[in-house]
């Protein structure tokens, strides 16, 4: 550890910069082994940073600052989730509405589905587990709820059970519940969306062909706007613009619930992506702009929250509880696709991004995207998770009230 401590003398933001990297560096590597066609892809950064935050974060917070290195990880994180899911909107926007109104239902009732069938079972582990539990009654609901957002990889179900419960203690019970099911509650919908096609056997350029839409309404637009005025040669104004107004907008409560950071984001950049220019000026980004600014975005999300999740794993960890982690993300998922399969006849490609939506899974989006060869499936993604978002947070409160 001599190196280690020798690397530490270094300023503080200058050892977490090379961290980040080195994180993003080996990540990548590790996401490029491919095991009979299946690999981590860009979740291999979640791996590497879950790894060095087991190992190493203690003596990082010891030797620098706890709170320092907790708010640098909630600034990369937060960075990341902005850029990811702004540049996501603005990929889905011009064809969102037309989709979106096509599968209206769908989308709404299979969102409803996979986060109510997550209550379900989240119910049911309650149910049976209280009688195998040292834990009292509120604190082992608090444990599972927390384990339902973890599982559901849900930032605002995780508020939202947190509020509800009240007091610190049970807050950070919840806490605990979060970071314990996150993991597997990131990877497994990253495995299942490049394991199904390869199960189905699935010949992705006919389902590229069934998810495409109806005319091209980007190349439409692209064709119409080249007399526009651009702020940029790369639209990072108008993009830096939709982020800006997406915060503000997610940061409004209504009672215990608002957009959140991402919803506000998602939101106003499927406006801007929609319209693509105001009056004479364009709000478009090019296109390279948006899937660098997607792939870096995801890249931070997975180092921010893979670092501060492998620290709370390795403190927190208990098997039985990992095990209702693994189920809540499993069944709600598989039930999900098989009823967006058989009842509502979607595409398979649409099930898929629409399982990412639901499941609020953003890494996996990412894993979808390069698997499908197309970033159409974001428009599905965008339709289900704001159905989700509002779901995920209901239930959580209404588990706990349930049980409380």
């Amino acid at each position: 550890m001599d190196f280690f401590n020798g690397i530490l003398s270094i300023h503080g933001v200058g050892f977490l910069m090379i961290s980040v990297i080195a994180i993003a560096a080996l990540g990548y590597i590790l996401g490029r082994i491919t095991i009979k066609g299946v690999s981590l892809g860009t979740a291999g950064v979640f791996i590497v940073a879950l790894l060095y935050g087991c190992v190493f974060y203690k003596q990082l917070s010891d030797e620098i600052n706890t709170d320092f290195v907790t708010n640098a990880l909630k600034i990369v994180d937060n960075l990341g989730l902005i850029l990811f899911v702004t540049a996501v909107g603005f990929i889905a926007g011009p064809n969102f509405f037309a989709n979106f109104k096509k599968n209206f239902k769908s989308y709404v009732l299979l969102a409803i589905i996979i986060i109510f069938s997550g209550g379900l079972v989240c119910a049911g582990c309650i149910l049976v587990g209280r009688n195998f539990t040292d834990l009292q009654s509120d604190e082992f609901t608090a444990m599972l709820t927390g384990i339902l957002s973890g599982a559901l990889t849900s930032t605002p179900g995780f508020s939202a059970a947190k509020d509800a419960v009240g007091s610190d203690h049970l807050q950070s019970i919840v806490s605990v519940g979060y970071a314990i099911a996150y993991i597997f509650g990131v990877i497994g919908v990253v495995l299942f969306v490049q394991i199904i096609p390869k199960i189905m056997k699935a010949d992705m350029a006919h389902e590229r062909e069934l998810l495409a839409p109806t005319g091209s309404k980007k190349s439409e637009k692209s064709k119409k706007m080249g007399g526009m005025l651009e702020m940029d040669d790369f639209g990072i104004m108008p993009f830096s613009l939709a982020a800006a107004l997406g915060i503000i907008i997610g940061s409004f409560k209504f009672g215990n619930f608002s957009l959140s950071t991402t919803g506000g984001c998602l939101l106003v950049s499927l406006i801007f992506g929609h319209f693509g220019h105001f009056g004479k000026f364009s709000v478009t980004p090019k296109d390279t702009t948006l899937k660098v600014f997607r792939e870096l975005g995801l890249m931070f999300f997975l180092i921010g929250a893979g670092v501060s999740g492998g620290a709370k794993f390795v403190q927190y960890f208990d098997a039985v509880y990992f095990l209702y982690g693994m189920i809540m993300t499993i069944v709600p998922m598989i039930l999900g696709f098989l009823f967006a399969k058989y009842v509502l006849k979607l595409s398979l490609l649409n099930n898929l991004g629409s399982i990412t939506g639901g499941m609020t899974s953003t890494p996996a989006l990412g894993t979808l995207i390069s698997t499908a060869g197309t970033e159409n499936v974001a428009s599905a993604y965008a339709a289900t998770y704001p159905v989700a978002l509002i779901s995920v947070v209901l239930v959580s409160q209404f588990l706990i009230i349930l049980f409380k």
